[in-house]
């Protein structure tokens, strides 16, 4: 929105206005404060969200590769000169017999079988090669798999949130990651080749086995040194990762308490629910009073209403209870239903306090109990 206004010089302005809050981190403004709740990280996890680093497999791949290629590029070498030997000494044959020229379905048939002798040959490399990587990560998150990461979402064709993603500090840690990825190799090449100029010269006096064995060590060992110092950039990365993930998952304290609403429940309503629950509870406590036998009375703190029935019960029980105004409720209902009221201190804080409603006298307090009834039967004549 903006308005255009007259200043005193005869000139006009323009005046834009605009809401700060637009350019904040957080759409409410709240401060991520809280510790993220293992319900968000469960959450975020099933959303294929984790902290790992791919560096890390990377790096331990390079590394596996190339101490399998020390020990193996032997017979790698072997098995690839048998192959060209094969092909090149079979083109002879095949020439002679169709007349100085080979067929396309020859050439076609041979560089088939060569290639899928070859992929055969370096399935191991690359088998372990993947072992090692699917082990790192493995170590780093363990074994979750998800698939959500994968389904399309209308929010990535966004292109306010692309251009965000573009200038963040996750996009230029990648391309400092990217950048020092090339100082490694051309540090690692540049410090490694001076010192062997007298090797790499004497390459046009050696045969070539002894040639290609020479070239096959460069290639091993300046692979291994990329190597090391790509471990270390990866558990650069690692640690970066990390952070950037745990600080990614901070909560707000309105998340907080809106993800303790939805897996909790509302306090609110919860409260709400259990005044209910009393309220009914109650109903029903002061429904029944009229089949007290008596009230025991603090007199004026406590009240219990006990009722025994011997076919019912091996014990008098509790079918009533209640403090200051709620005893005062109770002796109310019972005067008006003739149920007799008996004045016991000590008997009645230990029943209010230690028997709930529905549950039978503690044997330790039958006596006191049975001394009371039997008052209130004899004031009937029910003796």
């Amino acid at each position: 929105m903006f308005t255009v206004c007259k200043a005193e010089d005869d000139k006009y302005h323009l005046l834009i206005e605009y809401d700060l809050q637009f350019f904040a981190e957080d759409a409410n403004g709240a401060e991520k404060s809280e510790e993220p709740t293992a319900k968000k990280l469960d959450d975020a996890r099933k959303e294929g969200q984790v902290a790992k680093s791919q560096e890390i497999a990377t790096a331990f791949s390079l590394l596996a590769f190339f101490l399998l290629l020390r020990f193996g590029y032997g017979f790698l070498g072997e098995n690839f000169e048998n192959i060209f030997s094969r092909v090149y000494n079979s083109i002879p044959n095949v020439a002679r017999t169709y007349d100085g020229h080979l067929p396309i379905s020859y050439i076609s048939s041979i560089l088939i079988n060569a290639l899928l002798t070859m992929m055969f040959i370096c399935a191991p490399f690359f088998i372990v090669g993947f072992l090692v990587a699917f082990l790192c990560d493995l170590i780093q998150v363990g074994y979750k798999p998800t698939t959500k990461p994968l389904q399309p979402k209308l929010s990535k064709l966004n292109p306010i949130s692309g251009m965000k993603k573009i200038f963040s500090t996750r996009k230029l840690f990648e391309l400092f990651k990217s950048i020092f990825k090339l100082v490694i190799m051309a540090v690692v090449i540049l410090t490694y080749f001076p010192g062997r100029k007298e090797s790499i010269f004497l390459l046009y006096d050696m045969p070539l086995k002894q040639a290609i064995g020479l070239m096959g060590n460069f290639i091993i060992e300046l692979g291994l040194r990329i190597a090391v110092y790509y471990m270390i950039l990866a558990v650069v990365d690692l640690i970066y990762q990390r952070r950037k993930f745990h600080k990614d998952m901070m909560m707000t304290k309105q998340e907080v308490k809106d993800e303790y609403k939805n897996s909790e429940g509302n306090p609110e309503v919860k409260a709400a629910q259990k005044r209910r629950m009393m309220q009914a509870s109650r109903r029903r406590m002061m429904q029944q009073l009229p089949q007290a036998d008596v009230v025991i009375t603090n007199p004026t703190h406590f009240a219990v209403a006990i009722k025994y029935d011997a076919e019912v019960s091996d014990a008098p029980i509790v079918i009533a209870k209640g403090a200051d105004y709620m005893a005062q409720k109770i002796k109310e209902v019972a005067r008006e239903n003739d149920v007799e009221i008996v004045e016991n201190k000590p008997l009645a804080r230990m029943l209010y306090a230690n028997v709930e409603v529905g549950e039978m006298v503690p044997p330790e307090l039958y006596k006191a109990v049975a001394e009371v009834l039997a008052y209130v039967y004899h004031l009937k004549g029910k003796m």
